[in-house]
């Protein structure tokens, strides 16, 4: 093995190409890529929120980005299903670490994680963060849609979010909401997937309720997607308890009756034409995890925003 090396996400010479580390052994950054605080040359930026404080249930989704990037190692080397290529033979993606917070200080969470968004941001890379906890996509938004305006939301999810906030909330469950009454999202030209809770209002958003998505066909459900948002920029999010607790038990507010990963994940390789600006995967808890099926269903889910945006790449 003389062409082999271990270590790769501190070895590695090139932010593109596979590494060669055995999926049992190596750093653990995502998918094995560079960890590196320099933005130079990078397409995207994958990145770690290790935030649970605004959590309504379990917690744990701190340890979310450990884990998601644990499972990730199983990805590289090989062409991935179902791009049929090594996505990052000419895209240069690297793992920016993690998001430093304050624990005993939740108030300044926010503007921490909007700040070090909007620096990555400017740098012109994709950015696809792993949280923590789904209040982490409030800040994000505001990020992404100080560059692009407001936002198309694509959301996964089995709950709304949609719940009365004052506008100084750590919670997970209002951001939806408060980002349609600040401007920070387009309720005309967004969607939620996989619903089945209810919550007050809907702010004008679309749904596709958990029985829905049940009786319709990915594709379906893709096209439902596409047609919402249109030509808008979009910012896609995917809590992890939209798949039903049987293909995801390690998160917080788990919520039976919803989709299979394998279908949600045939979705999401559906939206190729979707103008996606950015991305997150959220309330991994590995705490309640059994032999790694939640993680394995975020890094995958992870890597297929990295396959979309090496598809338009390649194009």
């Amino acid at each position: 093995m003389p062409s082999n090396s271990i270590d790769h996400a501190f070895t590695a010479r090139t932010l593109t190409g596979a590494a060669s580390d055995p999926t049992y052994a190596g750093a653990l950054s995502f998918m094995r890529r560079k960890f590196t605080k320099s933005l130079k040359g990078a397409d995207a930026v994958v990145w770690g929120i290790p935030f649970d404080a605004a959590v309504s249930n379990r917690p744990g989704a701190r340890f979310g980005p450990q884990a998601i990037r644990r499972a990730s190692a199983i990805f590289d080397n090989d062409p991935q299903y179902p791009f049929g290529a090594d996505l990052f033979e000419t895209m240069s993606v690297i793992d920016y670490g993690d998001c430093l917070l304050d624990y005993g200080n939740h108030q300044k969470t926010p503007a921490t994680i909007e700040r070090e968004a909007a620096k990555i941001l400017k740098s012109g890379a994709f950015l696809l963060s792993l949280g923590g906890d789904h209040f982490v996509t409030w800040p994000l938004l505001k990020a992404h849609a100080a560059k692009h305006g407001p936002l198309a939301l694509v959301q996964f999810d089995a709950h709304q979010d949609t719940w009365h906030d004052d506008g100084r909330r750590i919670d997970h469950g209002s951001f939806v909401g408060r980002a349609v009454r600040d401007g920070v999202i387009d309720p005309a030209a967004s969607i939620q997937v996989g619903i089945r809770t209810h919550a007050p209002e809907d702010c004008g958003i679309a749904i596709l309720h958990g029985y829905d998505v049940e009786e319709m066909k990915a594709g379906e459900i893709a096209e439902a997607i596409l047609a919402r948002v249109g030509h808008r920029p979009a910012y896609v999010t995917f809590d992890i308890d939209c798949l039903d607790p049987a293909f995801a038990p390690g998160t917080g507010t788990p919520v039976a009756g919803g989709p299979s990963s394998a279908k949600m994940l045939s979705v999401l390789r559906q939206l190729g034409a979707l103008e996606i600006v950015g991305a997150d995967i959220v309330e991994v808890a590995p705490a309640y995890d059994h032999a790694d099926v939640t993680a394995i269903a975020g890094a995958t889910i992870a890597m297929h925003y990295l396959g979309l945006l090496a598809a338009k790449k390649r194009r």
